[in-house]
């Protein structure tokens, strides 16, 4: 997985979250609450209120709160994705930075998988061999199918 902070995808996330039609007034409002509620020292009342005011456009205020975040810290942003998550699942599932994730993880899948097949062409160390038989014991001993020439009564029965 990739080493991005939660700050770094809030950056990547801004102009999508800010774009016209992802938030509604009333998601919005919902995260401030949480976050100045649950985490004042996340946001004081007086922030709250200034990014609650209605007065300002949803995007003005939208963009403070974020830009505030960042500056904030990781643990901020981290809140404010927990918050996103709670009030508003469907757009948090649609984050560029969500996306750039699971792309990150696909290619590092993918590159499992292509070293496993260099490795099955010989080109690297075989892989090791499945662990030996311990399943039921069917009263026969997995080296016993080895050397079937064997007579039964010279293997311990156990």
């Amino acid at each position: 997985m990739t080493g991005q902070t939660y700050c770094d995808r809030l950056v990547q996330d801004t102009p999508f979250l800010t774009g016209p039609g992802r938030l509604s007034e009333q998601q919005v409002d919902k995260i401030i609450l949480q976050l100045n509620r649950y985490y004042p020292q996340i946001l004081s009342n007086e922030e709250a209120e200034k990014f609650r005011n209605p007065k300002v456009s949803l995007r003005v205020r939208l963009c403070d709160l974020l830009g505030h975040l960042q500056r904030s810290g990781e643990g901020h942003c981290q809140e404010f994705y927990r918050a996103l998550y709670m009030h508003a699942q469907p757009l948090h599932c649609c984050l560029p930075s969500r996306h750039a994730l699971e792309d990150s993880e696909n290619t590092e899948l993918d590159w499992a998988a292509a070293s496993r097949e260099l490795s099955d062409r010989g080109n690297r160390l075989p892989r090791p061999h499945p662990e030996p038989f311990s399943g039921p014991d069917l009263g026969v001993s997995p080296i016993q199918d080895l050397w079937p020439s064997w007579p039964a009564w010279a293997w311990p029965q156990g």
